[in-house]
Parts: structure tokens; sequence; C-alpha cells
């Protein structure tokens, strides 16, 4: 059944009709389809425009079809042209005349504009959820590696030395960042399009206030024109995803790169790896290079999204369908990343004792030398060519800067005394960046506190 064939005389060609049709992917809301449509009614009677015994029957009657659907027992069929006309078919199967009466005051713009929205929120709480278990599994990681020693890299080069506690607090914040933005996308989206008709509103007396208290939202929306034609808050949420993503991504590499065996700082649990067909030696990362991998389709998503909308004219148009398909298949690949790597770093292994070696073994101490020597009154210039000296003595025999004696460090520069050893220890290096922010125990522990806090955990 057509929504619309009384204005015409022949059939719609079926190659038109698939093309045209949307059910394949939007039958996905039918749970927010039928939500939208109860609170419909319940205003409709509300307003003297459908009688008790009408609202009663089409609730009962959109009750029965959701029932059926999740149970299995109705299963949506392809002869419809899309969900709405589904549920308006087969309601009017069941209850009769009522059901006709279901579309009034309604247009199919702005119903499939509430759906979506619906929706969205509905997702946008799946995924706060996720990104609130990942954040945290990290917060737990943070609290048992205050003291893991490791080298800190910037271009990829060892620089400085922190911990791991520390460098994961790194994404600790990027991924709190994504969950802020998600709570600022469903806040600024929580208005009702109902009631707003194709375009130009509606001549029924609706109340929308009523319609939007049903639904949960903040109030209705102020302009029917752009309540059917906006698709800025998926816009928003597709490129909230896309960092998410790109912050998944970024962590993966760093996960793929700890996992080789010239840096060994990791070991992934074999529950997330796979194995060589034919090397027998091979345990690969798999799931985060297919995270990784993941986040250029996310990205691709965004950027249709965006190109489908670029050329709209107010006020709703057909491109508009396209936003489903990308939108639902984005917040899908999203959902399984958060999944799949919030196990994979709980069931991670860190290798300690590498990574401290790695961080002695880099010269990451190097500045804390040359802040060694300005404190007994050198210049920092001076320094800074001293250590460097120490670096080139260290490289030509193979050793770190802890394991220089002492007569080597004065052939170099007479300033050094025996204190040299505690002054450049991983620990004095990481426990005396006290300031807010960096690495050191007590301060890490301050930021664990508000971390905590932020996630109400205290």
């Amino acid at each position: 059944m057509k929504l619309w064939g009384g204005r015409f005389t022949k059939e719609t060609n079926q190659l038109v009709h698939n093309f045209n049709a949307s059910i394949s992917f939007d039958q996905k809301f039918y749970h927010q389809d039928i939500e939208g449509s109860i609170a419909h009614v319940k205003m409709l009677a509300k307003q003297g425009l459908l009688t008790a015994e009408d609202r009663d029957a089409i609730v009962e009657g959109l009750l029965g079809i959701r029932a059926d659907l999740e149970s299995g027992a109705l299963v949506i069929t392809s002869e419809h042209e899309d969900i709405h006309s589904f549920v308006e078919a087969v309601l009017t199967e069941r209850v009769g005349e009522a059901g006709k009466r279901l579309h009034t005051g309604r247009s199919r713009n702005d119903q499939v504009a509430l759906d979506m929205k619906l929706y969205t929120r509905d997702e946008i709480s799946e995924l706060d959820q996720l990104v609130n278990g990942l954040l945290k599994e990290l917060l737990k990681l943070m609290e048992e590696h205050l003291d893991t020693y490791m080298p800190g890299f910037t271009h990829l080069q060892k620089a400085q030395p922190i911990t791991l506690s520390h460098h994961l607090g790194a994404y600790f914040e990027m991924f709190y960042r994504d969950l802020t933005r998600l709570h600022d996308i469903r806040k600024r989206m929580n208005y009702c399009p109902l009631g707003s008709g194709a375009l130009a509103g509606t001549t029924y007396p609706l109340d929308r206030e009523y319609t939007a208290e049903l639904l949960g939202f903040d109030g209705p929306t102020l302009n029917s024109m752009d309540s059917v034609a906006d698709r800025d808050y998926l816009i928003e949420l597709l490129s909230a995803l896309s960092t998410v993503a790109m912050h998944l991504s970024r962590f993966c590499e760093e996960i793929i790169i700890w996992n080789t065996n010239e840096y060994r700082f990791v070991e992934i649990d074999d529950s997330y790896s796979t194995g060589s067909s034919i090397m027998p030696q091979k345990k690969n990362p798999d799931i985060a290079e297919l995270i990784r991998g993941k986040t250029g389709r996310v990205y691709g998503a965004l950027i249709a999204l965006l190109t489908t909308m670029k050329g709209t004219p107010l006020a709703y148009n057909k491109d508009m369908q396209e936003d489903k398909e990308l939108t639902f298949d984005a917040i899908d690949t999203v959902k399984g990343c958060l999944a799949l790597f919030t196990g994979m770093i709980s069931s991670m292994t860190f290798r300690r004792d590498v990574m401290e070696k790695s961080a002695k073994n880099g010269f990451t101490n190097a500045t804390d030398a040359a802040d060694y020597l300005v404190n007994k009154g050198v210049a920092f210039r001076d320094a800074h060519g001293v250590v460097g000296q120490l670096v080139l003595f260290c490289i030509e025999k193979g050793i770190a800067l802890d394991d220089m004696t002492l007569e080597e460090y004065k052939a170099i520069s007479p300033v050094f005394e025996e204190d040299i050893y505690e002054a450049i220890s991983l620990k004095t290096c990481v426990e005396k960046r006290m300031t807010i922010g960096a690495p050191g125990q007590e301060a890490m522990k301050k930021v664990i506190g508000i971390y905590k806090k932020r996630l109400d955990l205290e």
C-alpha cells in the first residue's frame, strides 16, 4: 500500500519502486515509529481530533504489532515502501477504519524526522554506556600502573620517562571529550519535529508541546521547514563518531607497535589475536588492525552525508533518505569497535620490565642529567652540550647513562658527583614532575580522583 497513490493512474515501475523504497533499512526503527505514533494518537484524542475509542483501538493495535515484530510472529515485507506504510497497513488490517485515522495531522516528512531523532537518541545512550565502560577500564589500568615506568615519545623517538598510567591518562582525556560531545549532541537535538507536517505545519489544532512531553523531548522544534530538512544532528553525530574512531585508531596503532618483537611492551590475549596459515610463530594483532581500518569507513559516512546535504534546497528532498544507511552503519561500526577494544585492553598483559628497560636504554633521562648540571651552576646551553657528549659515549659503549661510572662522568665534566645516579633514576625523573597533569605519582593520584568524580565513581 502506498500512502500517496490517489493522484497516480499508473503503477510505479518495479525498478523505480525498489530504488525509491527504504523499507530494507528503515525497518530498523520500527520501535521508534510505533512509539511516535502512540504519542501522536494520544495527542489527537486529547485535542478532540480522535475519539477515545479510536485512540484505544489504535494504541492496542500498535502495541500488538510491536509485540509480534519482536517475537517474530509478524515479518516486515518488501512490498511496502517504508516502515511507516507497513505499520499503517498492518494496523488498518487489524483495527479497521480507525487505523486510517492514524495519519491525521501528520506527514511522512515529520514522521521520518521524528523516527530518526528517536533512534539516534536511543543509540547515543548505548554509545554513552560503551564509552563509559572504556573510561572505567582505562581508569582501572591507570591505578594499577602508577609506577610502571616507560618511555614517552615524540616523533616516535624516545623522549622522556613517564608512566603507563600517565600514557593511558592521555587517552582517558580523549575519550572523555568524546563522551561530552555525545552529551552535547543529545541535548542540542532533543526537540520534537512531529507536527511540522510536510513543511508548513498543519491546520489541525495539534498540541505539539504535549507530544514532545510524551516522547521525552525538551519541547517542539520552532520552524517547520527546518524540522523536516534538518540533518545537522546526524552530521554532528557522525563527526563525533569519526573522532571516537580516530582515537581508537591512534591507540590501536600504538598497541600494534608495542606488540611487535622489537618493542614487546604488551602481549595481546590469545582471544584477541590470530595466527598465520603458513608461519607458526605468528601472533597477529588483527582486532587492533581491524579497528584501525574501520576508521576510514566511519569517516566515509560523515563525508557522504555532508556531500548529500550541501546542495539540498529547503525543505525536504528525497536525497535525505541517504542519511539512514550511512548513520546506521557508522553507529554499528563504532559500537562494535568500542566493545572489542575495551575487551582487548582489559585482557592485555603490559610488560613492566621491558617498558622500564626501554626507558633506560633510550636516554629518556638525558634532560634530567642536563637539569642536574644546571642546578650545580652550569649554564643550560653548556649542560646540553655536556649531556650530548655523555649520550655519544654511551652509544659507542652500548650502555645507558645509569651504567656509566662516576670516573667516566667526571672525565666529561668534573661537576658530576655521586648524587647523579639518584638524579637520573627513572623514579626520580618521574616523581619530581609534580605539577597537575604531569606523570608524578601524587599528581596522577589527584587526577585519578578527578576522573572518578567525573564518572560518579566516588
